[in-house]
Parts: structure tokens; sequence; C-alpha cells
């Protein structure tokens, strides 16, 4: 089975119920995966002319001098990036972008995709192996092991495949085609960033759309949130899961993690509960089509009251705001979810990814 990160970062928007606009993990680039496989029509793209993109290297190069790249790394990675026009390809061909209003799947199949049997299993394994580590990231920063644990799991497979696109060829690349210009071109002089810090360009692959090691941060994510869990003084999150599981856990907590707060739980919701009641008034700036599909926030002790119970053992607290969500409609499974549940969010604003690494979390530790 494909791990997540086969998918690479422009399409859950678009089967999650979202919209390309996140400032959290992924900012605005990684919140959707694309299906190996697509038709890529490389060759309607426009030719590009290699001058200009010579011309846009040089910008790019002072634009990161002046952010203190060394004339060193600069001088040994601008010469030989070449327009990569698959990578173009691949933004342009992603599932839904031409129709953000484009009719949302139904989340079932993807759960049973991705909290599937070999994923569960595989969890576990892992859960058991780093528990110590675990627990000592879980102190530090709150956030439960299973929960670290299913990120893992969601994005590179437990490591299986993290991408092998140049980053630093498919950001410029990104960066010139203007679309997403800003976004990029910082993601870009990020990456020489990183190198600057040592980690050779031959380590620094991923998606195509940037996303690089096993929790797949974006270049300008890991200097922010990148930790080393290890002790070895140094945040690799190409090839130390302590590291990688390590920023993950730091990520969610400057997402808001609130510590043993449960991220949500199936609900059993009654025929009779009025949706026009519990309808949300606010509008998310970020994500909004992701947050309309959410209810207004009630305490869980109004959610019982109105009838929508917590579906099995795990209990929330009565004073614990939630949120409604029913992916796939009225009479479908229904979930009530936390501020952590957004917290996931954050990493990836989308509502499909966000459930399915809470119940995957459930599931690595029952």
């Amino acid at each position: 089975m494909m791990s997540l990160s086969q998918r690479s970062y422009f399409v859950a928007a678009f089967v999650g119920g979202l919209a390309l606009s996140g400032v959290g993990l992924w900012q605005a680039a990684a919140q959707d995966r694309f299906e190996p496989n697509t038709p890529i029509a490389a060759a309607s793209l426009t030719p590009v002319s290699q001058d200009s993109f010579r011309l846009f290297l040089d910008q790019l190069a002072g634009q990161a001098l002046a952010q203190g790249v060394s004339k060193r790394t600069i001088d040994a990675v601008m010469p030989s990036l070449t327009y990569n026009a698959r990578v173009i390809a691949l933004d342009r061909e992603q599932p839904g972008a031409s129709d953000p209003n484009a009719p949302i799947p139904k989340f079932v199949p993807y759960r049973l995709r991705h909290v599937d049997a070999a994923r569960i299993g595989r969890g576990r394994s892992v859960y058991q192996r780093l528990r110590p580590k675990l627990a000592q990231i879980e102190a530090q920063t709150g956030v439960p092991e299973s929960v670290m644990v299913a990120i893992y799991g969601h994005e590179t497979n437990y490591g299986a495949y993290a991408g092998d696109f140049d980053l630093a060829r498919s950001l410029a690349s990104l960066a010139y085609e203007g679309r997403r210009r800003a976004l990029f071109s910082v993601e870009f002089i990020a990456t020489l960033k990183l190198m600057d810090r040592g980690f050779p360009r031959a380590k620094l692959v991923g998606s195509w759309a940037g996303a690089t090691g096993y929790p797949q941060f974006l270049p300008s994510v890991y200097l922010k949130r990148a930790q080393d869990g290890d002790g070895d003084g140094r945040a690799d999150i190409w090839s130390s899961e302590a590291d990688a599981l390590a920023s993950i856990g730091n990520y969610l907590r400057f997402a808001g993690w609130q510590a043993g707060l449960p991220w949500g739980v199936e609900a059993y919701v009654p025929a009779s509960l009025d949706r026009q009641l519990i309808r949300s008034r606010t509008n998310s700036p970020r994500c909004p089509r992701v947050h309309v599909r959410h209810s207004r926030w009630l305490t869980i002790a109004e959610w019982r009251a109105m009838g929508v119970i917590e579906a099995g053992a795990k209990r929330l607290p009565d004073r614990a705001m939630a949120t409604l969500i029913e992916p796939d409609g009225a009479g479908t499974p229904a979930y009530l979810t936390t501020m952590n549940y957004r917290a996931i969010l954050d990493y990836n604003c989308s509502n499909f990814y966000a459930l399915s690494v809470g119940l995957l979390a459930d599931k690595v530790e029952n």
C-alpha cells in the first residue's frame, strides 16, 4: 500500500473538505496530495527560457545573500540548478486544482485506506519500540505518544518513503513558475540555510512541493520547529526517528496542543438533532472549507444534553469544548472534536487527514 507522502502535497485540501490556504506546517504548499499515476501533461507547458530562469536565480541568490546565506553555498548550488518541468506539471495536475468547489468525496473509503490493518500494525510496532523516547517527548510537549506515531505513519509510512525530489531544484522551479512565488522563494532560501547548517544537498530531498524528512516539514518549518530528540546536538529529521518525533511533538505544542485532552471521539448523534441549532456562525480566515464543516462550539455537557454522546468507551471532560463533524453527512459516523483536533489541522489542514490521524492514534495505543 502506498504511503501518504507518495502522493505529495497539494491535494488533501480537496479530499478532506479544505482549501489551499494553510499557514501552519504546510503554509499553503503541503495541504494536498496527488495520486500517483495521474497523467502529467508536461508537454503542454509553455517552454521555459533558460536565460529567464537564470536571471530569476540571480535574484534569488541576492535575496539569499541578504538573509545571511553564505556565498559558498550559493556558488555551489546556483550554477547546477535547472528548471524541472515535471514538478510544475505535478502542481498543475492536482485533482480539484481547477475547481476548488468540486464535490467532496466520502471519508469512509479514505479512512479504510489510511487507518488499515497494515498501518495500525506497523504503528504499534514503532510505538512499542520507541516507548522510552516517546514518553520523554510527551513529558516535554504534552503531545500523546500515539499521536506523534500516527503523524509519522501518515506522512511517510513510518519512514518507508519520504520522497526523492531534489528540494533545491523543485523549489526554485516552483518559485520561478510564479503562482506562489513568495512562498516557494522562502522555502528555497530556507533550503540553502539548511545546507549552511551542514546538511548536504543529497540529503535534502522530499516531495515535489518541498516537504522533507520523516515528518515532511517544509524547510522553513524545520528552521522554526525541528528538535534534537536523541541528544546528539543535531536535529536530523531525515535519519533519526527520535529527532523526527520530537519535532512533530514540538510542532503540535506550538500549534496549541493541550496536555491531557483527547483529540476527539466518535459520537452517536440522535436522528432528532436540529442541525440548524448547532450550525456555526463564524467564518474561519484559514482553511474556510475545512472549518465550515464543523458545528459551533459547545461543552461536552451541552452535547450530552442534546443526546450527542460518545460512541465508545473513551469519555471527554464535561467542560471540554467540542465541535461536531459528520464528514459523510447525517446518519453516518460522526465525531466530537476538541481544540487538539485543531492542532492536527494546523499540521495539515484537512479534515480527512486530522480524523485519520486521531483514529490511527487510538488504534496504535490500544
